[in-house]
């Protein structure tokens, strides 16, 4: 629209006239032509890494690799509307996620979040024309449903930063938690992490960065893993720690 309505001026129409034919507020006319006569490149895209040829890696690379566990956990790009919406949802009880979250969003891409209450949890959420060139794993329908394959530039971010990409996982779709067992009649109590996924390729993401750090795990169930012994869950706490 703003081309079309500098082609207008650039024919010999005035502000007015342009503003009448495209149906437009005479004042917005008049701020693209006068007050803004170039439109401004988009901040968004001046942080997007992947279109800049001059920056291979993101500004912050621990802060994309938690946020694309996060993502991956609980997640949705919508690009259906006219510009692109991350949100994340984190449940109302962690509120120092909800922070978590707000701070990897602004610190990859967003110059502004938002936080939306909903039943028992608050969308966090960004709207940017380039999050789909920064989560290339957004598609219709949900994950389970779909191939979760990460391009090499994503492979190389999360080698480098495994533990934040844990953090991300656990703190969307796992949990630590105190488990009690009673053997002969006593009672033992210990502590325990837990991710259930219905992906079958989010899960072998996080089988394939617990076995890059070395922390032992275990399937319990085909869609949750468990991580029990005690110097794995001590492994794991220096990297993700308990929600807050």
């Amino acid at each position: 629209m703003r081309a079309r309505v500098r082609a207008l001026r650039a024919q010999g129409h005035n502000i007015r006239s342009v503003a009448r034919i495209l149906s437009l507020p005479y004042t917005t006319v008049w701020h693209w032509c006068v007050d803004r006569p170039e439109a401004t490149k988009s901040s968004s895209a001046a942080r997007c890494f992947r279109c800049r040829p001059d920056q291979k890696n993101p500004a912050d690379p621990a802060a994309y690799a938690y946020l694309l566990g996060l993502y991956l956990g609980d997640g949705h790009l919508v690009t259906t509307d006219r510009v692109p919406v991350l949100r994340i949802y984190c449940t109302d009880t962690w509120p120092h996620l909800i922070d978590a979250c707000d701070a990897a969003m602004r610190a990859v891409l967003a110059n502004r979040v938002q936080r939306v209450q909903k039943q028992g949890c608050v969308a966090v959420q960004s709207t940017g024309r380039h999050w789909p060139c920064l989560i290339p794993q957004h598609g219709p329908g949900k994950k389970h449903e779909r191939p979760i394959v990460l391009a090499g530039w994503q492979w190389e971010i999360l080698t480098a930063h495994v533990g934040h990409f844990l953090r991300g996982l656990f703190h969307s779709d796992g949990c630590r938690v105190s488990n009690r067992v009673t053997v002969r009649t006593k009672t033992y109590v210990y502590p325990r992490y837990m991710f259930v996924n219905e992906s079958a390729d989010i899960m072998e993401l996080c089988q394939w960065a617990l076995d890059l750090l070395g922390i032992a795990w275990k399937m319990n169930r085909p869609n949750s893993l468990s991580v029990a012994r005690r110097e794995a869950v001590a492994a794991l706490d220096r990297h993700v720690g308990p929600k807050s």
